[in-house]
C-alpha cells in the first residue's frame, strides 16, 4: 500500500513539472516514440536514370535523375581514366535505377561492398561521384545546403589556393586575393633515385624565389607529386626548411606509409598526403604510423562526402587538419566548400576552377582569398548548360614521363 502511494505521490510531481513545462509532455510515455501511423506520409522519390558527360579540359560530370522532377551532381572522375569510370557507373546503374535516393550510406555500403574486390582508384571515384549526386538530391529535396544536413556551418567561408611557379605568378595570384599558392618542385629533368647538388640546388633556389616574391605574409605549399625518391626527398626537405614552406606535398610515393612515415619524422616541416589514398581504411594507416600531419583526401577518389567527412573525423581524433585535394572541376569544389563547411579540423581548399564558363553562378574569391560557402540546396550549384555545349567530350591522358638518360619509364 506504501508502495503504491509512493508511486503515485512520483506521478503527481512528475505531472505537475511536465505540466509547468507543457501540456505536450505529458503524454504517455509511447506517444515520444513516433509510430510509423503516425509519421507523415513519405512521397515516394525513385531514382531513374544515371547520366555521364565528358568535359573538357578532362572532367567526367554525372547526373542522376528521379522521377520527383530534379537531378543531383556529381564528379566521379579519375584523371587519365574518364571512359573506364564511365564504364563503371553504367555497371552500378541497374542497381540505383528504381532506388530511393535518399538512402545515401545504405547505397555506399551496398556499392562498395558487394563488389567483391573492394576499394581501388576506378571503384572509389565512381562511388565518389555517385555520393556527391546523391547528396546533392537530397539537399534539392529538403531545402536545405548539403552542410546543414551534418549538423549547419563551422565557418561562413573556405580557405583557397591557387597556383604558381614562378615569380610573376605569385605577385599575380597575390594581386588578385589569394593568400595560399601551390607550386611543384622545380626541376629540369625528372628526378633519378639519388640526385646531386646541381639538382638540389636548383629545386630549392627556384622555390626560395617564390618566397621572396610572395613575403613573409603569404604560405606557399610545395608539391613533390610522389615523383622524388624518398633518398632524395629527405635532402630537399632539409634544404626547404629556412624558407619555411606551409607543407610538403607527397615527398614520395604515398602507398607505402611506413617511408612516408619515415620522412615525416625527419622534419618539423609539415607533410601532406592523401590524393592516391582511398576510403577510411586507407587514411587509418596513415593515421596510425603518423606519416603525415595534413591529410588531403580527394573527394572525387576516397568515397566522396560521405567518406570525407569519417576521414575528418578520424583525423580530428589525431589533431589533423584536412586540406582536400582538388585539381578538378566545379562540381567537385562544390563539395569540398560543403565538406570544409561542416568540419571542424578544415585548412585550406584546392581548386583550379571557380565555375566560370561552367556555372551559372561561379564562385567568386573574396579580397581574403577565400570562397563563400554556397547558400542554395544540395551542393548549392547550377550548370550552365548552354556555356557547356562547347566543352563536351576530351580524350585527355596521362604524361608518359621517361629518363633523360636511358628511356626508362618514370614518374610524372
Amino acid at each position: 500500500m506504501e508502495s503504491k502511494r509512493t508511486s503515485m505521490t512520483r506521478r503527481k510531481a512528475i505531472e505537475s513539472v511536465l505540466g509547468v513545462i507543457g501540456v505536450g509532455l505529458t503524454l504517455p510515455v509511447s506517444s515520444y516514440a513516433a509510430s510509423p501511423e503516425r509519421l507523415p506520409n513519405k512521397q515516394d522519390v525513385k531514382i531513374t536514370k544515371l547520366e555521364t558527360f565528358l568535359i573538357k579540359p578532362r572532367w567526367l560530370f554525372l547526373k542522376i535523375h528521379t522521377d520527383a522532377g530534379i537531378f543531383g551532381l556529381g564528379e566521379p572522375l579519375l584523371e587519365g581514366r574518364a571512359l573506364t569510370v564511365q564504364t563503371a557507373i553504367k555497371e552500378v546503374e541497374p542497381y540505383l535505377i528504381g532506388k530511393d535516393p535518399r538512402h545515401i550510406i545504405h547505397h555506399w555500403q551496398a556499392i562498395y561492398r558487394h563488389a567483391f574486390y573492394r576499394g581501388g582508384p576506378i571503384l572509389t571515384s565512381a562511388l565518389s561521384g555517385i555520393d556527391h549526386a546523391l547528396w546533392d538530391i537530397k539537399g534539392k529535396l529538403l531545402g536545405v545546403p548539403v552542410y546543414e544536413l551534418f549538423g549547419g556551418p563551422t565557418r561562413d567561408r573556405v580557405r583557397v589556393y591557387g597556383r604558381a611557379s614562378t615569380p610573376d605568378d605569385i605577385r599575380k595570384r597575390k594581386s588578385e586575393g589569394y593568400t595560399v599558392i601551390k607550386t611543384g618542385l622545380a626541376h629540369e629533368h625528372p628526378a633519378n633515385i639519388v640526385e646531386n647538388p646541381r639538382f638540389i640546388k636548383h629545386a630549392v633556389d627556384s622555390f626560395a624565389a617564390l618566397r621572396d616574391a610572395a613575403g613573409p605574409d603569404m604560405d606557399i605549399a610545395i608539391d613533390f607529386h610522389g615523383n622524388i625518391s624518398p633518398q632524395t626527398a629527405k635532402v630537399i626537405i632539409k634544404e626547404l626548411e629556412p624558407y619555411q614552406p606551409m607543407f610538403i606535398e607527397e615527398p614520395c610515393q604515398a602507398q607505402n606509409a611506413d617511408v612516408m612515415a619515415d620522412i615525416a619524422h625527419g622534419t618539423h616541416l609539415p607533410i601532406a598526403t592523401g590524393e592516391r589514398i582511398f576510403t577510411k581504411w586507407g587514411f587509418r594507416e596513415l593515421l596510425e604510423k603518423k606519416a603525415a600531419s595534413i591529410l588531403q583526401p580527394d573527394l572525387c577518389h576516397a568515397g566522396g562526402i560521405t567518406e570525407g567527412r569519417i576521414i575528418a573525423g578520424m583525423a580530428e581524433a589525431y589533431y589533423i587538419p584536412i586540406a582536400p585535394h582538388n585539381p578538378m572541376g566545379p562540381i567537385s569544389l562544390a563539395a569540398g566548400l560543403n565538406l570544409a563547411a561542416s568540419i571542424p579540423n578544415f585548412l585550406v581548399q584546392e581548386q583550379v576552377s571557380l565555375g566560370e564558363g561552367y556555372l551559372k553562378k561561379p564562385f567568386k574569391l573574396q579580397k581574403d582569398g577565400t570562397v563563400l560557402i554556397p547558400d542554395g540546396p544540395g551542393l548549392g550549384i547550377e550548370l550552365d548548360e548552354d556555356q557547356i555545349k562547347d566543352k563536351i567530350g576530351h580524350d585527355w591522358k596521362n604524361p608518359e614521363s621517361y629518363n633523360f638518360l636511358d628511356g626508362s619509364v618514370v614518374d610524372w
